[in-house]
């Protein structure tokens, strides 16, 4: 049953890719200028908080199913994210976002980089459970 926990934590990190991806194709839209500062910016807003709570979900399962190494490799993403959304600058401004376009998209790239290598990982341990559970 330790391939369930590794399971569910390999579909949360498929969406949160997929979140990031998405925030992505909105900057790269804005930049080649297929779509406009308001549109990108609830777009991107939208998905947000949905992504941060993702993250968090994610870390809780890997701290209660006793993963503490996958844990441990979760807290900086999952610190940065609650550090953002205290401080009120987890949303895209309008106003602002031609200034730091460059800056938001290097954020989602490292975010980006990061999970797919968190995903390496939790792909590598759900081999490994389910080919232990047979033997």
């Amino acid at each position: 049953m330790v391939w369930l926990a590794w399971l569910l934590s390999f579909f949360l990190l498929i969406a949160l890719l997929a979140l990031l991806v998405y925030q992505l194709m909105c900057l790269a839209d804005l930049e080649f200028d297929y779509i406009n500062p308001y549109d990108s910016a609830a777009r991107i807003n939208s998905v947000v908080l949905p992504e941060f709570i993702a993250q968090g979900v994610l870390a809780i399962l890997f701290l209660l199913s006793g993963h503490w190494v996958m844990f441990l490799l979760n807290i900086p993403c999952l610190y940065y994210n609650v550090r953002l959304y205290i401080g009120k600058q987890h949303l895209v401004d309008v106003t602002e976002i031609f200034n730091l376009l460059n800056w938001e998209k290097k954020q989602r790239l490292v975010k980006l980089v990061y999970l797919v290598l968190v995903l390496f990982l939790t792909l590598f341990w759900l081999i490994y459970s389910v080919l232990e559970d047979d033997e």
